[in-house]
């Protein structure tokens, strides 16, 4: 009851969130100053400035080369990120993080975000039944709420005609994150309907996929506290190794099999009532647009029904430990084509078994979404399935083993001709506060959490029967009192027993000599062999027994 009344009260109320486009950033004053310095509520201050906490500085951006992939300049509004919009923004200072420096940096917490906490990502299947509950509960929470801080763009700067006429929309807490999964990943426009460079994304097929995403995780995991109040919350992982289907499809967890409509999902799960943004991809290319963030009909997903030329299986053991055996993070190019490059291979471009790069099938991390065969298997629209955290949870624990096992130098996150947006110093599109790429090529224990399954082996075994315990926690005090009850019948029965035994001695007629004359059967076959079966080498019941 008091964790509903707690989802009630915050349906009533907005969140803060940490993407991109604060609503105070996002009015014609901004834009045309080019600077989103908002005020901590703190102390009124810009960027907290008074306590310390950061500064309103000049951004400064990375003047190295990108590679060949991506041969414009000056067209899209994400190069340079965040220059086309702000050339100002808050620079927060020690642990203090956030558009308005009014939060922590991830792992730390507190008034003065000087308390150090690891979180722990837990296997999904490894959660109570009540915190199964509560995840999904938060999902839909965050799905159903309105962000009053966080708008979304639906016009590039050249239609917002340089900032003179803003176009944003609003989004629920969960659609920020779709809409920048769509952003960082969509076509440049070029100007006019189907004039467009698709091979360019900020944040798939080269260096950036693993550090981006790792950042993507952590906002979102840090929005769900803020949003439920519930500081110990961890996005669970599902480990896909050797499944022979989507496991996590099930009404109780992501959503089950629509009986009516295989591509659609069960009416028993409430994802089912969910609606997707920015999921047609070809049509806002043709038109030459951006998505408007609008609903565009329910979540689909048809698991296992995919093209199996694509995609054969699900990742197996012997694939994931073949990839983390690759001791260069990334080679070559550095983007699709990279041979027996880690990114590549984890991604889904190398093969799984080979390493070699541009593979006819997608392995690894694309052979999930492939395998879904609905939202998930767009790109730009896939973080509309809920499934896509848990994934990606997944995948960022395969990034946190390689990083463990081959200890990589700074120097293997490359700082120039990379794709563009994937430099070591380029600045996460479309992240405020700002990212870059290389800060994320650590362990994750730096930035405050850590995997169940990469936990020593004592620890592993306390967290995987962690939900058994809680269910007997819940249930003890009935098994107790049924062991009182069958303790006090036990002792009746015993009782009772021992009373009419006494009283048998007392009647002569029942005894059973006077009977057995009666019922007495001639014994044609003995019920036990006799020793003499055992000579032979047969077996007799004993023996059995």
């Amino acid at each position: 009851f008091s964790f509903l009344c707690c989802c009630l009260v915050s349906l009533q109320q907005y969140t803060t969130l940490f993407q991109q486009f604060p609503r105070l950033c996002a009015t014609r004053e901004a834009l045309l100053a080019k600077e989103c310095c908002p005020r901590w509520e703190g102390d009124g201050s810009a960027c907290g400035a008074r306590s310390g906490r950061g500064f309103c500085q000049d951004v400064q951006v990375e003047d190295q080369p990108h590679g060949p992939q991506y041969p414009f300049s000056g067209l899209d509004d994400r190069e340079k990120w965040p220059l086309v919009f702000y050339n100002r923004t808050c620079q927060c200072a020690g642990n203090f993080m956030g558009f308005s420096c009014g939060d922590c940096r991830f792992g730390y917490f507190g008034v003065n975000c000087n308390e150090r906490r690891e979180s722990l990502r837990r296997n999904v299947f490894h959660l109570t039944r009540a915190e199964r509950i509560r995840l999904v509960s938060y999902l839909n929470l965050a799905k159903q709420t309105l962000s009053r801080d966080y708008v979304v763009a639906t016009g590039t700067y050249r239609e917002m005609e340089n900032g003179s006429n803003p176009m944003f929309a609003d989004a629920s807490v969960y659609d920020i994150f779709v809409w920048m999964h769509y952003y960082v990943s969509r076509s440049a426009l070029l100007g006019g309907p189907g004039n467009v460079w698709t091979n360019v994304d900020f944040a798939h097929w080269a260096p950036a996929f693993l550090p981006w995403h790792r950042v993507y995780l952590l906002h979102w995991e840090h929005e769900i506290r803020k949003l439920t109040g519930d500081m110990g919350f961890s996005i669970p992982y599902w480990d896909w190794r050797d499944a022979q289907g989507c496991d996590v499809c099930t009404d109780e967890l992501m959503g089950g099999r629509n009986p009516q409509d295989p591509n659609l999902l069960s009416p028993g799960s409430v994802f089912s009532s969910w609606k997707v943004l920015c999921s047609r991809a070809q049509e806002y290319d043709n038109r030459g647009v951006l998505c408007d963030a609008k609903e565009e009909g329910p979540l689909r997903r048809n698991p296992g029904n995919h093209n199996h030329d694509l995609v054969e299986q699900l990742p197996t053991s012997a694939e994931v430990e073949f990839t983390l055996s690759l001791t260069n993070y990334d080679t070559g190019p550095v983007d699709r084509s990279a041979n027996m490059s880690f990114r590549n291979t984890l991604e889904g471009f190398g093969d799984p078994r080979t390493g070699l790069g541009n593979s006819s099938r997608r392995g690894m991390h694309a052979a999930l979404h492939v395998f879904m065969n609905g939202s998930m298997t767009s790109v730009q629209g896939s973080a509309n399935d809920p499934i896509f955290l848990l994934h990606h949870a997944f995948v960022d624990s395969i990034y946190e083993q390689w990083l463990r096992r081959h200890r990589p130098s700074p120097s293997q996150f490359p700082d120039s001709n990379a794709p563009i947006g994937h430099n070591g110093g380029y600045h996460m599109v479309p992240f405020l506060p700002l990212h870059r790429n290389r800060e994320y090529f650590i362990s994750s224990k730096d930035l405050g959490y850590e995997y169940s399954y990469l936990l020593d082996a004592n620890q592993r075994l306390s967290e995987s029967i962690h939900p058994y315990l809680e269910e007997l926690q819940g249930v003890w005090p009935f098994l107790l009192l049924s062991a009182l009850l069958g303790g006090v019948v036990a002792v009746a029965i015993a009782a009772a027993i021992l009373t009419g035994t006494r009283r048998y001695k007392k009647l002569p007629w029942l005894h059973v000599r006077k009977w057995k004359h009666l019922f007495a059967l001639p014994e044609r076959q003995p019920l036990i062999w006799s020793s003499d079966k055992e000579e032979t080498g047969h077996p007799n019941y004993q023996t059995v027994m």
